[in-house]
């Protein structure tokens, strides 16, 4: 299925409505870490599934080692989300969370060392996944009319490649609506894109679905 799906005008509005999801995701984030959130433009393609590693490559400039959260979404409109982050950078995280990370600390000095760090950095990478997905998706799709049903988050791994987190099987679909979004933190090191991929055949009601909202407006 070639890129062009969307008329212009639809792409526009589909934008418009990731940057309206984006906008409250942020406000989440913010509220989670106590920090100001800086926000990019979300962009929008249709790939193939099998191409999507290297199209997320192009887009993010990411081409090393990540973290990686899945989650499914289903309605009438279907698809996973993932929250991705370079290895490493979560970590960073765990002073602006009040409290939790000097938890743990203490805690590891009773325990193994190393492992309730480990289990810090994978409770931080699940609250920032749980934040942005929630937040983002249950708006967009709001804004299209239909209401999502979330499966269990999963993490695909916490020092894997952009391959792995597309591998074969992963998603079983050929072609898929792309909307990548990306989220930093001012005056830190710290990056998420959240990346949405609708399945193929949600594509055209994603179509309709913009048509009407156009329609009503």
């Amino acid at each position: 299925m070639p890129d062009r799906v969307f008329t212009e005008l639809q792409r526009d509005a589909l934008q418009e409505i990731a940057n309206l999801g984006m906008g409250q995701a942020a406000t989440r984030l913010s509220g989670l870490l106590n920090a100001f959130i800086e926000l990019s433009v979300p962009r929008v393609r249709v790939v193939a599934v099998s191409e999507a590693a290297a199209a997320l490559r192009e887009m993010t400039g990411i081409d090393g080692p990540v973290a990686a959260v899945r989650q499914g979404f289903r309605s009438e409109i279907k698809g996973e989300a993932l929250v991705i982050c370079r290895s490493g950078e979560i970590a960073e995280l765990g002073s602006l969370v009040g409290g939790r990370a000097d938890d743990h600390d203490d805690e590891a000095h009773h325990g193994t060392p190393g492992v309730d760090d480990a289990l810090t950095e994978e409770e931080l990478m699940f609250d920032v996944a749980n934040a942005l997905t929630g937040a983002c998706v249950s708006s967009m799709l709001d804004q299209l009319g239909r209401m999502p049903i979330f499966s269990q988050p999963g993490l695909l791994g916490e020092a894997i490649m952009l391959d792995q987190v597309f591998q074969p099987g992963l998603l079983a679909w050929d072609v898929a609506l792309l909307v990548e979004v990306n989220f930093a933190l001012e005056d830190q090191r710290f990056r998420a894109h959240l990346v949405m991929l609708m399945a193929e055949e949600s594509i055209h009601v994603v179509s309709r679905a913009i048509d009407a909202l156009l329609h009503s407006l």
